[in-house]
């Protein structure tokens, strides 16, 4: 691509029409395939599937940093504020295999250096999909151990939905991880074997009416899943927290519901149906997505469909404090042909409360547990089929209206604004057949969930994100505008002229104390202090980035020599 833009700026007559002609009507495969004016500007965080590598990239596709872990992920990452990486990592356990199991959990330095691992994998135990880091430095953690076939039949099961022997325990664990000696601490435990109801069998433990005990699971739903018979009868795909209420969320694929538990228990208040700030112990505070797991209403009162990463809205966003979800959408309905209508939507969702943290269950109402349906969602506004990923996946609002998809079967995030357009794509580069080329299809890239950290993040002060190449391989044919930490307060017509063909230019509010030309490849060609102009003639024709270096921030910004 470079060459090709060396000879177009070679000719006398219509080199910048060609040029911008070229860039707008080409179109990438993977990398950033939309990147317009509306976009939130901050770097996005995802790991790849199959890949050892955690890559956080700018709106350019251009990596500012990458970790490297010795495992693969298992699943989720998160980007400490002190620069760490905590991640959950894959362990090889032919006990328990189902899809999304991990088995350790890690934190990386910056520099990708180990510096603290509690592996959770054994055959009756291991850590799967999601982690989520406290204020206080602990660590929630989402996991299973195994229920016997006797145990599970005296927890009331039907012996007949019991295919492999065994069952899966839900469980959360906090852990306290002591970065010095490397050990870690269990300070809480909250387990789904103690909040569970059945009206099978009178002999057997929990036995009650369903329909009476909202606030409990029933052992023998399978909603009308062909292998709810499996050990693996639940499949709780993500947990996350709500520091002002000292909740937690939890999403269960296979049951189609979201549930809300109290974190301010004590353990054996979490094993109990009394204590903590709400009073109910460890039972559910609030349920919603399938009434008829609980015996109220029916399968049309079904709202939720497989979803994952349900999470509260930070405070300061829009629609703060409310339950956004991705509703992965498997079989909404039945169209003519009696085939499922499959499609994905991200829901929002304001549980009422009659109290802060306290939730209304009206036994008037059918579906026991409010809203009837969410108050805001999205779907593909020209064919709902069109954006569709059965497994994976995540929603974000940022701060600036905007909310970051992330389709993950396809390893595919965009951006939409307030007005639901898409104003940001990108597709992971990086596939369990190794890094896609620019102009290759993309397959088998998927991703569990990606985020987006603004630019004045704390894990970015003092830490050096000059962009550099993108994952990627072969050049890129979308324009784009680079912005990094702190460049908000300039604009690029400080930079002049640009594209240049000897002399450039920078007019800024403050001293410059140092200037840097980099290639494409992160390279560093140049560098000058103290001015603002370098000359570029040394330089071939093409694609370059300069930085700007402040008194107390830096700047990036393509450039193009011809």
């Amino acid at each position: 691509m470079t060459n090709l833009i060396v000879k177009l700026y070679h000719m006398k007559y219509f080199s910048l029409l060609l040029f911008f002609s070229l860039y707008l009507n080409s179109q990438n495969t993977v990398g950033v395939i939309t990147n317009e004016s509306g976009v939130f500007n901050g770097y996005t965080l995802f790991t790849p599937n199959t890949s050892k590598k955690t890559y956080l990239i700018n709106n350019c596709g251009e990596i500012v940093h990458q970790w490297n872990s010795t495992s693969n992920p298992g699943n989720s990452v998160y980007l400490l504020e002190s620069g760490n990486l905590l991640r959950a990592g894959k362990v090889s356990n032919p006990d328990i295999s189902f899809g999304g199991v991990g088995g350790k959990v890690e934190i990386l330095d910056w520099n990708s250096n180990v510096i603290w691992e509690y592996i959770y994998s054994t055959p009756q135990v291991s850590q799967h999909h999601d982690i989520f880091p406290l204020p206080n430095g602990n660590v929630l953690m989402l996991a299973v151990s195994t229920l016997n076939e006797a145990e599970a039949i005296q927890a009331g099961r039907n012996p007949s939905l019991i295919n492999q022997g065994k069952l899966f325990n839900e469980q959360i664990l906090e852990l306290k991880p002591n970065l010095t000696s490397g050990s870690t601490e269990i300070v809480w435990e909250w387990h789904i074997k103690d909040h569970l109801v059945q009206d099978f069998d009178s002999t057997k433990s929990n036995f009650g009416v369903i329909a009476d005990n909202e606030q409990l699971l029933d052992i023998n739903y399978l909603n009308n899943n062909p292998n709810g018979g499996s050990a693996n009868w639940l499949h709780f795909n993500s947990i996350q927290y709500n520091s002002n209420l000292d909740q937690i969320i939890i999403s269960s694929r296979l049951m189609n519901e979201i549930y809300i538990i109290d974190h301010s228990t004590t353990t054996n208040e979490a094993s109990s149906n009394s204590g903590g700030t709400y009073g109910k112990g460890g039972d559910f505070l609030y349920r919603w997505g399938n009434p008829e797991a609980y015996d109220h209403g029916d399968i049309d009162d079904t709202k939720l469909f497989g979803q994952h990463f349900a999470h509260w809205i930070p405070d300061g966003f829009s629609d703060a404090g409310k339950v956004i979800i991705f509703n992965n959408g498997g079989a909404r309905n039945i169209d003519m042909n009696n085939l499922p209508i499959n499609y994905s939507s991200i829901d929002i969702i304001d549980p009422p409360q009659s109290s802060n943290g306290v939730y209304i269950y009206d036994e008037n109402n059918i579906n026991g547990y409010g809203p009837i349906d969410s108050e805001w969602n999205y779907v593909n506004p020209v064919d709902p089929k069109n954006f569709y990923s059965p497994i994976l996946s995540g929603a974000q609002r940022l701060s600036n209206g905007n909310t970051l998809i992330c389709s993950g079967s396809l390893g595919y995030f965009f951006e939409i604004d307030s007005n639901n357009d898409i104003v940001w794509e990108y597709i992971n580069p990086d596939s369990s057949n190794g890094i896609i080329a620019q102009g290759d299809i993309p397959s088998a890239n998927p991703v569990f969930r990606a985020t987006k950290l603004p630019f004045d993040y704390p894990a970015f002060t003092g830490k050096d994100l000059t962009p550099r190449k993108t994952i990627e391989s072969g050049t890129s044919s979308q324009p784009c505008s680079l912005l990094t930490n702190n460049s908000l307060t300039f604009n690029k017509s400080h930079i002049f002229p640009n594209p240049t063909s000897n002399i450039l230019n920078i007019q800024i509010n403050k001293k410059i104390k140092k200037l840097e030309v980099y290639s494409t490849l992160g390279e560093i060609l140049i560098k000058n202090y103290n001015e603002n102009r370098i000359n570029l003639s040394q330089l071939p024709n093409g694609l370059y980035i300069i930085k700007i270096f402040t008194d107390n921030s830096s700047f990036s910004q393509k450039i193009l020599k011809h």
